[in-house]
């Protein structure tokens, strides 16, 4: 559980970060024409935040929020970085989940994304250069502040650190992007400077958000302290594990900007610190942050307006909304406990008992028929399984006849109401990923040498997972294929997949195949079980490897802004 002391910052910062976020929205309308000539009651202006240091250091904060998503009634939060806790995960627009009732993701798994119609990816684009303009004020005015050289150092480092943040989700989505410098509108905002519409190469993009991540690290402090929201505001550790996994991309095919010695180093760097470990409790890892694996996170607290997981994503006999549900592709990763993959003959598994003996990250993360729930047990069975068609709610149940586990906590109501919605954080960079990234980029760089079985073993022998460690002996293609399967398992849900079936350039493949579901059917005391597709037509095509950018944006900029291939 989280300490006292724990609970008091994440408190003090949230109600920094909703009680102030009227500041972006003051010195954002400050930067426009004022043609009433009225000074505005409800908001705290820029040259307020410029003569408050305090008040200046809040409008910092609220950039690790910046801009929300609005859903279909209107109704918006603040996720950060990505997409983090939404309705429709970004899982459900890959081979890990399909979103059960659509929320705009199904044409994204259809292979229908273009320029006008962008499904849950559609915000991106505006949201990054936003987020950008707004660093770009704090670090065009940090100077004319009063503090302390030591604290606007940091500040600044933040600033830097965000910005940097808001590129690389711009550059593992669109490749080669405009680079802003420190121009305090956004591309939407000014459209008389030709050359704010010039993409720079994805070589001199990544080059730069890597520098500026070298730089921040060197400002950034070494541990949240008692003055910082722990462990919502960047530390040395998260800019340098945010630039080892740019580095990482840089070096994937997709990319082919970079260097796998290079990207090992960097992760390495990360790991030298010696300041992070694997948890010991897979499963509580995702429902708290008091624990030593989270280097940077997206922190909630009671008021703090988010979605609510339990019922979203629950099992209809329980009330619960379906929302991102597994899909049988996800299922079939998971090995079995003695550490084979079900398509080894040798591994014991039964399609007649397809559930028993796997990997314990499958209990953790996927709620199957028959899994323990919430003081009883999951019936996706027919007839008459309560969380089947046949159950409450039939509109609710799971099309692929499995749903989500990985971040639910049982001790939060299904109906939680928003203004008590669950503490869990939304997890950025943990350390199984930087072990990731070390074990993939060390084994292209020199094979599979002894610090690529470590870094593995660590997170498959966590305590609560126990996974046996990996076979000796194995040849690079071998240990390929085994990091692969460890990031796809470890990482489920967690904004991951979408990424690395593209920059290892496979998503023509894992991307194509159908999203299986599994329909199970009750005979007796014994069940039958029969593979189904559960949504029709996934589609993933060449140019896919990239997301659009917004028509409106290429038309804006009198066809100076270049469109990506295919669109």
């Amino acid at each position: 559980m989280l300490s006292s002391k724990h609970k008091n910052q994440i408190m003090k910062t949230t109600n920094i970060l909703y009680g102030l976020a009227l500041v972006a929205s003051g010195i954002l309308s400050s930067c426009q024409k004022d043609f009433l000539n009225v000074t505005p009651t409800d908001r705290i202006l820029g040259d307020a935040v410029l003569a408050d240091s305090s008040l200046f250091e809040n409008y910092v904060i609220n950039r690790y929020l910046s801009i929300k998503l609005q859903d279909k009634e209107g109704e918006g939060s603040n996720p950060g970085f990505g997409r983090g806790f939404e309705y429709g995960l970004w899982s459900s627009i890959t081979d890990e989940s399909i979103y059960n009732n659509d929320d705009n993701t199904w044409l994204v798994q259809q292979g229908q994304l273009a320029p006008e119609n962008m499904g849950i990816t559609g915000t991106i684009w505006g949201r990054s250069y936003r987020s950008i303009r707004e660093c770009n004020y704090g670090l065009n005015h940090i100077d004319t502040v009063v503090m302390s050289t030591a604290h606007r150092k940091q500040l600044r480092a933040e600033l830097r650190f965000i910005r940097a943040y808001r590129y690389h989700d711009l550059i593992r989505n669109y490749g080669g992007v405009v680079m802003m410098g420190d121009k305090e509108y956004s591309l939407q905002d000014n459209l008389s400077d030709p050359s704010l519409f010039n993409r720079a190469t994805l070589q001199q993009s990544m080059d730069y958000v890597i520098s500026e991540l070298t730089a921040a690290a060197a400002d950034l402090p070494t541990d949240n302290n008692s003055t910082n929201w722990l462990p919502g505001r960047a530390t040395q550790a998260a800019a340098l594990a945010l630039k080892a996994r740019l580095l990482l991309y840089a070096a994937s095919p997709l990319y082919n900007v970079g260097t796998w010695q290079a990207a090992a180093d960097a992760a390495k760097a990360v790991i030298g610190l010696s300041k992070y470990s694997i948890a010991p409790d897979y499963t509580q890892l995702f429902l708290n942050s008091n624990n030593n694996e989270i280097i940077f996170a997206r922190q909630f607290a009671v008021g703090a307006r988010h979605v609510c997981l339990e019922i979203s994503n629950g099992p209809n006999g329980y009330g619960g909304w379906a929302g991102n549900t597994p899909l049988q592709n996800m299922v079939d990763a998971y090995e079995m406990n003695n550490g084979k993959p079900i398509t080894d003959p040798a591994s014991g598994y039964n399609p007649q008992n397809p559930y028993a003996n796997r990997d314990p990250r499958f209990y953790a993360t996927i709620l199957y028929n028959g899994a323990s729930y919430r003081g009883s047990t999951i019936q996706t069975f027919t007839p008459g399984g309560k969380d089947s068609k046949d159950g409450p709610s039939n509109w609710n149940a799971s099309k692929t006849g499995y749903y989500l586990r990985k971040f639910l906590d049982d001790k939060n109501p299904i109906d939680n109401p928003w203004d008590v919605a669950g503490l869990q954080p939304w997890i950025y960079i943990r350390y199984a990923e930087v072990l990731l990234n070390y074990a993939e980029a060390q084994n292209e760089a020199v094979g599979p040498d002894a610090s690529v079985y470590n870094a593995i073993n660590q997170i498959r022998q966590r305590a609560s997972v126990h996974q046996p460690a990996l076979t000796p002996g194995l040849s690079k293609d071998q240990m390929r294929d085994a990091i692969r399967r460890e990031r796809q398992v470890e990482l489920a849900f967690e904004e991951h997949r979408f990424y690395d079936v593209r920059r290892w350039k496979i998503a023509t493949v894992t991307e194509n195949i159908p999203a299986y579901g599994i329909t199970i059917t009750a005979n007796g005391g014994a069940y039958t079980y029969a593979r189904k597709v559960a949504l029709d037509n996934r589609l993933f095509k060449e140019a896919n490897y990239w997301l659009p950018v917004p028509r409106a944006d290429i038309l804006a900029s009198n066809g100076t802004l270049k469109q990506n291939p295919g669109y």
